[in-house]
């Protein structure tokens, strides 16, 4: 039985107009996307499987390839591209920020802003974020972009953005692909390096923070922002 053959109240699009995207799991909201499933299942449980294959997790469904998703019966590169379209739009409207309300009190809040960029990176990014007298967000930048591993830093890159933009208090932060929050020694070399480069123009570094798909780790937090 395919969606149209369905009760009226069970379709996920007459649902969602009836009672709003709320109230659909993420399968029917996919399955609205794609708009039919195969032969052999709906658009709806063809969506479940895929999103059993990968742990329920939307991060992980917006990870595939195009190829990836296209091994499923019922899928071709059209509704491949319309699923992974939307897994972008959800990060980009995740990461946007409103700079006249966003203010900077604990690693937390920077984690929120970084999170949407950096979770799905299969290499090493380098962001600074630039804030005003007040710990509000003036802009956020990226330094450099790097290997699996690693990725060469700029001090002078960094303060030219900050001098430039008149920030008064920055906060690095970069990614691990590897899932791996534990700093490196060059990570240490970097953060010192950088607190002794701003400090000399007035400008101080708040936090370095080390970011992956699950979690961070906060230089401030662990009182090494000396």
């Amino acid at each position: 039985m395919n969606i149209k053959q369905w009760a009226t109240d069970d379709r996920p699009r007459e649902r969602m107009i009836l009672h709003g995207a709320t109230a659909l799991s993420n399968a029917e909201l996919l399955a609205i996307l794609i708009g039919s499933g195969s032969t052999d299942e709906s658009a709806v449980e063809l969506m479940r499987k895929i999103l059993g294959d990968y742990r329920n997790s939307l991060n992980e469904l917006g990870k595939l390839s195009i190829n990836e998703l296209c091994r499923y019966k019922g899928i071709g590169q059209a509704k491949a591209v319309t699923i992974l379209a939307a897994a972008e739009l959800g990060k980009r409207r995740a990461r946007e920020i409103e700079v006249d309300r966003d203010q900077i009190r604990c690693s937390t809040d920077i984690y929120r802003i970084f999170h949407p960029i950096m979770c799905d990176l299969s290499v090493e990014e380098c962001w600074v974020l630039l804030l005003n007298q007040s710990a509000k967000v003036i802009d956020r930048v990226c330094i450099s972009r790097g290997g699996l591993a690693s990725t060469q830093v700029d001090i002078r890159c960094v303060l030219r953005e900050a001098l430039v933009k008149r920030a008064i208090s920055i906060v690095l932060c970069h990614n691990h692909p590897s899932g791996n929050i534990s700093p490196s020694l060059d990570d240490d070399r970097l953060t010192q390096s950088l607190r002794r480069a701003v400090e000399a123009v007035n400008i101080r570094l708040l936090d370095h923070l080390i970011v992956s798909g699950s979690g961070y780790y906060s230089y401030a937090d662990e009182g090494r922002i000396i």
